[in-house]
């Protein structure tokens, strides 16, 4: 398992960061170890805020934020301002972490920091172009230079004492719309308040992918029973979010499954 120490020397290296923190599992740990490494003088946790990020997920970062004596702000982002995000092609992500970083660059200047984000080793095999966004700008990945796989975080995170040592992945609304389907605020919308209803029935890990009036409900493979058991409830949920179909996924949940449709294209 990855060493902690490693960790803490190279946040050291880095003297003072503003940490991108979304409230997963990943941005957590980092964000919890920065503070108490270098202390709330040198370690910002900043949250962006914007249509793609679920109001529970917010809601969270300031419940983490106090829970840890975290020096955190918000931060407003307008990705949906640009064309090339919206039009949602494959490097919408790049253009996504293009928003951040315009939002987070002054924060960084005015302390002197470096913005860091939690991006592990996993992270590196898989079509994220907001890393080569966040990259040309200069952020630094800590986990990455220090050898942390998600499975270390997340070990790391439970030997900690930290309550998102289990939490399920949750990346931005944007990532439930298919490639080449527009980006908007109310596409958006539906699909958060789908996804908080699945979760008030008990639904942790789940996504509604976004396909026009219908919606695939994907939940973890041993959960498939559960859906199942409660259809009549999850069919209402998801219809009241805005949807007119709801179809459940068999494969079960699967993150970034929608770049499966750039692989095949690529081939």
């Amino acid at each position: 398992m990855a060493e902690l120490t490693v960790l803490r020397d190279r946040l050291r290296e880095l003297g003072s960061v503003v940490v991108a923190f979304s409230g997963g599992a990943d941005s957590a740990f980092v964000a919890w170890v920065a503070n108490d490494t270098l202390g709330p003088a040198h370690a910002l946790a900043a949250t962006a805020v914007s249509p793609s990020l679920a109001v529970e997920e917010r809601d969270d970062c300031r419940a983490l934020a106090r829970e840890w004596s975290l020096r955190w702000r918000e931060v407003v982002t307008h990705e949906l301002d640009d064309l090339a995000y919206r039009r949602n092609d494959g490097d919408r992500c790049y253009w996504c972490k293009s928003s951040l970083m315009d939002g987070l660059e002054p924060i960084a200047a005015s302390e002197g920091a470096t913005i860091v984000l939690g991006v592990n080793l996993d992270d590196l095999g898989e079509h994220r172009p907001g890393q080569r966004a966040a990259a040309e700008r200069g952020a630094a990945f800590p986990l990455v230079d220090a050898g942390f796989t998600k499975q270390d975080v997340r070990a790391w995170s439970r030997r900690l004492g930290l309550r998102t040592w289990d939490k399920p992945a949750a990346a931005c609304l944007a990532s439930r719309v298919p490639y080449g389907t527009p980006v908007t605020v109310e596409v958006l919308g539906r699909v958060e308040r789908a996804e908080r209803g699945l979760h008030a029935l008990g639904f942790r890990a789940v996504r509604v992918r976004h396909y026009g009036d219908a919606a695939r409900v994907e939940v973890p493979i041993d959960r498939l029973a559960d859906a199942l058991a409660a259809r009549a409830e999850v069919v209402d949920v998801v219809k009241r979010a805005g949807y007119r179909y709801v179809t459940l996924d068999l494969e079960g949940l699967r993150s970034g499954n929608l770049n499966e449709a750039l692989r095949r294209s690529a081939g």
